[in-house]
Order: structure tokens, then C-alpha cells, then sequence
């Protein structure tokens, strides 16, 4: 992806989170070199890769298939692993209409996943096999705003602004924008988007960046070259 159209999605999703009624932490609006002056008191940040997060999964076309995210809080492994502590993480994300996020799941990581505002948003769904492999034929068992709904191999929810469903490990799931971009939260256990997604088909997490223009902020995968 072009630095450029990455500065444009991080405008045009600021403006529809604030249209929500909800406000990104100050962190959200450092310039690169804002963040390499603060690193040190910004360690949390860094180490819970919290910030901007645009992927096209490396595939070259975000409109079709693509996802924004900002994490807004994450917590330490070392504390889901003891028992204690911030074993939890929070993000916002938006989908846009039609804007594929690829079929995945999770090994370790429980979500939250609610539709905070737009259009529907639409989750299709299916079960693992007994290694938690993707089972073609296999359902299961999620539970809507506290309520079992069992579902069937390839069922599609649509959940409405204010609906949410709870996704385990070992549920597999691609989501969607239906009628329009919806502006989804997700409350989860501990997040490692390094190791802990897990997509049916062998395809990156990250996008590639072709540096045209000076970033406007620093995205998550950039920390690592940018703020040495």
C-alpha cells in the first residue's frame, strides 16, 4: 500500500470514529517524531503495539479485502499466563461495504466483536476440526449479546449497531460491511496480531509499504524501523 492512501484511510476513519461519539487517545495524533521523542515514556505503547493498524493482508487491494484497526489498550501475555493482571485488550475497527476481512481464527485470543455504529455488520462462520483445524463441514456454538446461538457451517450472522457476538478460539470467522462501512469494537483477551491469527488461506497480516510521502502517523508495524 502507498504511504499516501494510508494517510488518507487514518483521516477518513478519525472522522468516522468522532461521528460515532467516540475519540481516539492523544498518542493517535503524534507525528513520527513526536513518538520517537516520547518512546521511552511510551513503552506500554510500543511493547502492546497499541496505535494505527491498516491491512490490505498483502494481497494489494483494501477495497476488496482489507480492515482498519486502532488498539486502544492491550495487556501482557505474561498475565494471561499467571492468572492475573491486564489480561485484556480493546480495539476499534472498521469494515467497510463489501471490505472482505479473510477467514481466521485464533489460538489463544476470546473476543468481543460489537457493531458500535453504521450499517450491518455481517460474520460468516465455521466450526474446527479436533486440531483446530477449519472444518468445512463443522459448526458451532457462539454466544449473541449473552445468548447460545449455535450455528451452522458457513452461517452468516448480521449483527445490527449495539448487537455484538462473543468468538472462542477455534471459531472460524470473515466479516463484512453490509449497506454500508460499520464501525465495530472489539473487546478480547490479550492480543498478538503477530503470531495469533490463524487464516484459512496463506496470506500476510501486515501490508507492504511504498514510502511516497512522509507518514502522518505511525502505524503499529512500523515501530520496529522507525522508532530504534
Amino acid at each position: 500500500m502507498k504511504r499516501s492512501r494510508i494517510n488518507e484511510i487514518m483521516a477518513a476513519a478519525d472522522e468516522m470514529v468522532r461521528r460515532y461519539g467516540f475519540v481516539l487517545p492523544p498518542f493517535a495524533a503524534w507525528t513520527p517524531d513526536q513518538f520517537r521523542a516520547r518512546r521511552d515514556a511510551a513503552a506500554r505503547v510500543i511493547e502492546g503495539r497499541c496505535g494505527w493498524d491498516i491491512t490490505d493482508y498483502g494481497q494489494g487491494r483494501f477495497d476488496e479485502m482489507g480492515l482498519f484497526l486502532f488498539t486502544l489498550r492491550n495487556g501482557q501475555l505474561a498475565d494471561l499466563q499467571r492468572g492475573g493482571g491486564m489480561c485484556y485488550a480493546e480495539k476499534l475497527l472498521i469494515s467497510r461495504q463489501d471490505q472482505l476481512s479473510p477467514m481466521h481464527t485464533h489460538v489463544i485470543k476470546a473476543e468481543d466483536i460489537i457493531n458500535r455504529g453504521g450499517a450491518t455488520l455481517v460474520i460468516e462462520l465455521y466450526g474446527s476440526d479436533d486440531q483446530g483445524r477449519f472444518a468445512e463441514d463443522k459448526g458451532g456454538m457462539v454466544h449473541c449479546d449473552g445468548i447460545a446461538t449455535p450455528y451452522g457451517p458457513g452461517q452468516k450472522l448480521k449483527l445490527a449497531p449495539g448487537e455484538s457476538v462473543t468468538l472462542m478460539p477455534g471459531d472460524w470467522h470473515a466479516f463484512w460491511g453490509e449497506g454500508g462501512d460499520v464501525l465495530i469494537g472489539e473487546v478480547s483477551t490479550v492480543n498478538d496480531d503477530l503470531t495469533d491469527n490463524i487464516f484459512r488461506e496463506p496470506i500476510g497480516r501486515f501490508a507492504e509499504i511504498e514510502e511516497d510521502v512522509a507518514p502522518t502517523h505511525l502505524l503499529v508495524s512500523d515501530y520496529e524501523t522507525w522508532l530504534k
